[in-house]
């Protein structure tokens, strides 16, 4: 039997495991890249371990979230990232330089390789044929030490591309009609791999909308082939010499086959407030609208400014329109100010801002009361945008910009074809590396700059046999990380966990931190209990780091998305799914529960007492050996250390 794209990357990187769907297996990681909202602590936690030099072919730190310093804190970071940067022989992408995954995918992708990032949109790079996972940055900072990368060996899905897109149908409303199919959730351990005689037909940056925006189905990654596109695209970029065939083989095995036909994709949105809720644009025509933001490392390339700038060229944004447009690098910036989309979208009335994350992760930009928001970004989860009582919609490029022109929802589809504009990519981009600061020649010589906001990883304590506590809180289905640990003017408290663990569930219960704080300083243990899907969303490792900061033994739910689990093991925490999803309904927050022989049960079914009740509940933990033991340890640091000094079990 042949091998798809997704096994022969596997296969090539296996260190540890058999390569068999649903078993762990530990790969090697070739490169690495985290974000400045996740670096600090992955670089805490690698200074922590003690090695002195990363042991990847190439780490990369990258500012891209908190680019508005507002107090002294993001600087702080950002000097401590730079200095860090330098002393252990990492890459440094200054601020402006743009955002992580549209900068990586230009200037490191490497088809065949395998990516770990602090970001849950690292998969990105599928677009350029790697094998691209995001991952906390614990698993990150492990990585760039030289350990494995643990993953369940996925099923594959084939995702067979037929036919061509028409005028006014992009790549951004092809992934919407596959989360139109397979939802946020579900997908846990699975890969989409793509294929088809469609797969030509698309460019490398529409492949990477297409790769980027798959993290919201809660997939471990996508890939496409590596092939004559993709090489034309590094050569554009002057990296010929990067490329490598990767295809499926023929006969390749496949759990299951979706099939698109390409020429019969629509035009669609993801309403509030998931990317699941996805409807055609054309149920949505005449609905007003407030707010346009064109930009986030979904829809922030060149083809997709020059697009907007095109349709926008000579005409006006609506009187009661916002446009926000923020170039996804500083190369793109550079480019469509010398072609000339610069001058359209400024002459149309458009509000340019930073190559950075802005407005897709709250910083800025946050619409009116009560307003539609129309935005090219991945997320639309409820208050993300900074507005509680707002209303995102995620469209495509060709979307937003129409609608910015009418100030209302409009059917791409009713225009035209003939106007749509014909974008032509170019043979060869502006390359310029000079904001990305190279390892320097005696990083021994560097001094690392800690200003105030930069504390030291909280240590957590070995998890204790017998549990007793708390449910400190009770939350329904698809909890993300935005609900857990809010994004926004709050990021840059992320390295200060003290602080920044006073916001932990802020937007569902904002006496959650205060009143886990007093049940854990009476030395009981605080369980969260929760729906399905519980973790959706980004990679911040934070939403594990701080309840464990305030205390948090457990948390019981439905199901787990896959990164939040993996966080959740690596500080020491146990996700325990109800053995009968029913049992949810049972447990109250408030209620005094009790497990015993926890770290004796781990690898079979738990009973968990709820004394309030009198009842015992079946949880199940699915935990590899590894994970068990992590969790025994305390979390993932003190595992990794412990065996490092060989103290610990290999």
């Amino acid at each position: 039997m042949g091998k798809s794209i997704t096994y022969k990357i596997l296969a090539k990187h296996l260190r540890s495991g058999k390569l068999v769907p649903g078993q762990e297996i530990g790969i090697t990681i070739d490169q690495t890249l985290t974000q400045d909202a996740t670096g600090t602590m992955a670089y805490l936690q690698f200074e922590a371990m003690g090695i002195p030099k990363v042991k990847t072919e190439l780490s990369v730190s990258y500012v891209d979230h908190n680019t508005l310093q507002q107090g002294f804190e993001n600087a702080d970071d950002h000097r401590y990232l730079q200095s860090v940067a330098g002393r252990y022989g990492i890459y440094f992408s200054r601020p402006g330089n743009g955002i992580c995954h549209q900068v990586h995918l230009e200037r490191f992708g490497k088809p065949g390789k395998t990516l770990l990032g602090s970001d849950s949109h690292t998969p990105t790079g599928g677009g350029i044929g790697m094998l691209a996972i995001g991952a906390g940055g614990l698993d990150v900072a492990v990585a760039m030490g030289g350990g494995e990368f643990f993953i369940i060996a996925p099923n594959v899905v084939k995702v067979e591309l037929t036919g061509k897109l028409r005028p006014w149908v992009s790549a951004k409303d092809v992934i919407l009609h596959i989360l139109g199919i397979i939802s946020t959730k579900g997908n846990v351990n699975t890969v989409l791999e793509y294929s088809g005689e469609g797969v030509a037909t698309l460019s490398v940056p529409e492949r990477a909308t297409i790769t980027n925006m798959g993290a919201e189905t809660g997939v471990t990654t996508s890939i496409f082939p590596s092939d004559a596109v993709t090489r034309q695209f590094l050569a554009a970029q002057g990296r010929r010499d990067d490329w490598k065939k990767m295809t499926a083989d023929a006969d390749a095995e496949y759990s299951r086959v979706i099939s698109v036909n390409l020429s019969a994709v629509e035009p669609m949105a993801a309403t509030p407030h998931s990317p699941g809720n996805v409807v055609t644009v054309k149920s949505l025509a005449g609905k007003k609208v407030d707010q346009v933001a064109i930009g986030s490392c979904t829809n922030s390339s060149l083809k997709d400014l020059m697009i907007a700038g095109k349709l926008l060229e000579g005409k006006r944004v609506h009187d009661n329109i916002s446009l926000i447009v923020a170039p996804g690098s500083r190369q793109v910036f550079s480019m469509i100010a010398k072609n000339g989309t610069l001058k359209s979208l400024i002459d149309a009335g458009a509000r340019i801002m930073e190559s950075a994350c802005g407005f897709c992760i709250g910083l800025g930009q946050a619409p009116q009361t009560g307003a539609v928001s129309l935005r090219t970004s991945n997320r639309n989860f409820e208050g993300r945008s900074g507005t509680a009582s707002a209303g995102v919609y995620l469209v495509s490029p060709e979307t937003a910009a129409l609608a910015a022109i009418a100030g209302e929802f409009v059917d791409p589809l009713s225009m035209p074809s003939g106007e749509f504009p014909g974008i032509m990519l170019p043979k060869k981009f502006t390359v310029d590396d000079s904001m990305i600061i190279p390892p320097l020649p005696n990083p021994e010589a560097i001094q690392i700059v800690r200003g105030p906001n930069i504390g030291q990883p909280p240590a957590n304590t070995p998890l204790s046999n017998d549990l007793s506590g708390v449910a400190g809180i009770k939350v329904a289905d698809k909890i993300t990380t935005d609900h857990i640990m809010p994004a926004g003017s709050r990021l840059k408290y992320r390295s200060n966990i003290k602080k920044y663990a006073e916001f932990v569930f802020e937007s569902v219960d904002p006496d959650f931190s205060a009143a886990a704080a007093k049940i854990r300083d009476e030395g009981k243990a605080v369980f969260i209990v929760a729906g399905e899907s519980y973790g959706q969303g980004s990679s911040r490792e934070h939403a594990a780091l701080c309840p464990m900061f305030l205390g948090v033994k457990a948390v019981l739910a439905k199901s787990f998305e896959r990164i939040h689990a993996a966080n959740l093991v690596n500080f020491g925490i146990v996700p325990l799914a109800f053995a009968d999803p029913r049992d949810y309904d049972r447990i109250e927050k408030g209620d005094e529960l009790e497990i015993r022989d926890i770290t004796g049960s781990l690898d079979k079914d738990i009973l968990i007492g709820d004394k309030t009740k009198n009842i015992n509940i079946t949880l199940r933990a699915s935990l590899s050996r590894r994970q068990r033991e992590i969790v025994i340890a305390g979390g993932l640091l003190n595992y990794t250390n412990a065996k490092a000094s060989g103290t610990g079990k290999a």
